[in-house]
């Protein structure tokens, strides 16, 4: 296959570069790992087979996710929810309503989000040697240990140029000292140290292991059993939390399985996509929940009189709706001296929520907010389901003036600018176990 043309596509004013190839009915975006270039993809014998592959049955979407390969390039690590834009972006460009998921290793995670997220776009996802969580936890054994991952960054910034951790990445290809020398070109055409290490960190901090079980799109998790970069048993994590989830295990020790045992792992996803056009309900979906409430309102309003509290709260409701159409927040309802909306983002979400504040200073007023990521049901009344009830409890503890958010949030903006004071564990009424809050400081 002749390389395709790179086209460019605008998503919130960063211009990310994309590719279109193969054939057929069914739509696939490859989301890939740590790194790309779509134009020197095409000199790697080994991708250049991986795609033609692809293509065979699919019409596939290539594209550099911001900050890396030809898409614009700054040093700044993007959150998954800026990626998802850029996934929502290309597509759009490329006239796909619908398109299988394929993420590579940290592209997996944002794939999983976008799944949970966007349910009506995403035909079904596939999650290849990727993880939920990068870094090991008391409850989460299979991530690399803080220590050598902090190791890996730091040799990663004094060695960039060089093949790095391909013997690790791939150990059975090492040997050859032509893709080595090909492995470090690639590198650095994709992204410059700064940008390397800036990502690094940031995939230090991701953490999807909330969001799983609220995918509902037919999922394939493909993992090499002796893979030295992300163990095995982040793949049977996978698989194990996300409903109906397939397992395909490879034998190999090479984290880029998809290449190095290209004609196993193509036939499972062909197996396992070609064809596949399961229709999801739309009913359930993830979102960021957002409640707000006016401090102190039934004694201004006793204060102020019917006619200007009912004045007062008319300014208040415009400020509100004005800001949720700019960061694309839906308002589910008001209630009263409150607001119900939710957002695709949770980052747009928590920068909405400051700017409310300033917004109703200005009419004297001080809210409290909180908001939490979590599966909703869409009924004809609004949504429903224990994750607006837990939205709901965490507003509750939000002083005047302050944006509160549960640790899901917290996880799932990692590699933005945000920052956040911990609140330490509280028990949400009517909701089980002890969750973990987080005030954000503006």
């Amino acid at each position: 296959m002749n390389p395709p043309e790179t086209q460019y596509a605008i998503s919130e004013g960063v211009h990310i570069a994309w590719q279109v190839f193969g054939g057929g009915d069914l739509d696939v975006v490859f989301v890939p790992g740590w790194f790309s270039n779509v134009e020197i993809s095409w000199e790697d014998p080994w991708r250049a087979r991986f795609f033609d592959r692809l293509g065979s049955f699919a019409r596939v979407i290539l594209f550099d996710k911001r900050g890396t390969g030809l898409s614009d390039r700054e040093t700044a690590a993007y959150t998954l929810e800026d990626r998802m834009d850029d996934v929502r972006t290309v597509m759009d460009a490329a006239k796909s309503d619908r398109a299988v998921l394929i993420g590579v290793s940290e592209g997996g995670p944002m794939c999983a989000l976008f799944a949970a997220t966007y349910p009506e776009r995403t035909a079904s996802l596939v999650m290849i040697s990727s993880y939920a969580r990068r870094l090991k936890a008391e409850d989460y054994p299979w991530g690399q240990s803080p220590e050598a991952y902090a190791a890996f960054v730091k040799k990663m910034e004094g060695d960039w140029g060089s093949a790095l951790d391909i013997s690790a990445r791939a150990p059975s290809l090492a040997h050859d000292k032509a893709l080595s020398r090909f492995y470090a070109r690639y590198l650095r055409m994709s992204a410059s140290p700064a940008t390397a290490v800036n990502y690094a960190r940031m995939n230090g901090d991701i953490d999807v292991r909330d969001i799983l079980p609220s995918i509902r799109v037919p999922t394939l998790v493909v993992h090499a059993t002796g893979d030295r970069a992300v163990d095995v048993g982040n793949g049977r994590y996978l698989a194990g939390r996300i409903p109906g989830a397939r397992l395909c295990e490879i034998k190999s020790e090479d984290h880029l399985c998809f290449l190095t045992e290209l004609d196993r792992v193509m036939d499972e996803i062909q197996e396992f996509v070609a064809g596949r056009r399961s229709e999801t309900s739309g009913e359930s979906v993830v979102s960021t929940i957002l409640f707000t409430d006016i401090v102190g309102s039934t004694q201004l309003a006793a204060e102020l009189g019917d006619r200007r509290w009912a004045d007062l709260l008319g300014a208040h409701h415009a400020e509100i709706r004005g800001l949720l159409a700019l960061y694309r927040g839906a308002e589910v309802k008001s209630t009263g001296d409150g607001f119900h909306a939710t957002f695709d983002g949770p980052a747009r979400a928590i920068r909405c929520a400051c700017q409310l504040h300033d917004a109703v200073a200005g009419l004297g007023l001080e809210l409290r907010i909180g908001l939490h990521t979590g599966e909703c049901v869409i009924t004809p009344d609004g949504l429903e389901g224990i994750a607006v009830h837990i939205a709901a409890r965490v507003a509750q503890h939000a002083g005047a003036g302050e944006v509160v958010v549960s640790q899901t949030v917290r996880d799932l903006v990692a590699g933005s600018d945000i920052a956040f004071k911990a609140r330490g564990e509280h028990q949400l009424r009517g909701v089980p176990d002890a969750w973990r809050l987080y005030t954000v400081e503006s």
